[in-house]
């Protein structure tokens, strides 16, 4: 696992201003950082849902996570500085400022964090206490949508409807 206190990223930001729709997750798994691509685990469904829910013309292979800027897509991590499954992140591995100084820098039309986890630490919540789809979240910050984790080890939670309703959404904004 990479030092917390390193000055570099495990993944870079794809950020950039005017952005449609930023995704956040918690930190990379162990098979992305290793891959230095988002969401890079065979098991994990981010890049079919992406495919599935229109937000994509067709499915991107993790290594090709670049083009999702030409989509109007970012991509970002709550925890950057580590990589693991969430129970596998050092304490204050989270850095929900640094979340909201990056996004409120890039001011996308919405974030929809891929996990219950980055969203109740942004939020302040209990993970029990958030439903998925959109939530309300602070007055001065783009919408907030919470999805289901396409994690392979989330898949007792998994469910489309969220990243379907969030393709619409995206497709009924100009």
């Amino acid at each position: 696992m990479p030092d917390p206190t390193m000055s570099d990223p495990v993944l870079p930001d794809l950020l950039a201003p005017g952005l449609r729709l930023v995704f956040c997750g918690s930190a990379p798994g162990l098979v992305s950082a290793a891959r230095g691509a988002y969401y890079a685990h065979p098991g994990n469904r981010f890049w079919g849902i992406l495919h599935q829910a229109g937000l994509t013309p067709r499915r991107l292979a993790p290594a090709e996570y670049p083009e999702l800027l030409r989509h109007g897509i970012g991509l970002t991590d709550m925890a950057k500085h580590a990589a693991g499954n969430d129970d596998q992140l050092p304490p204050g591995a989270y850095d929900p400022a640094g979340f909201a100084a990056r996004i409120r820098a890039v001011r996308p039309q919405a974030v929809a964090f891929t996990a219950k986890a980055p969203a109740a630490a942004f939020l302040g919540r209990r993970t029990g206490a958030i439903p998925y789809g959109r939530v309300e979240g602070p007055a001065d910050f783009p919408p907030v949508w919470v999805m289901p984790s396409t994690s392979g080890q989330a898949s007792r939670f998994w469910d489309a409807r969220p990243w379907l309703a969030l393709g619409q959404w995206f497709h009924a904004r100009p």
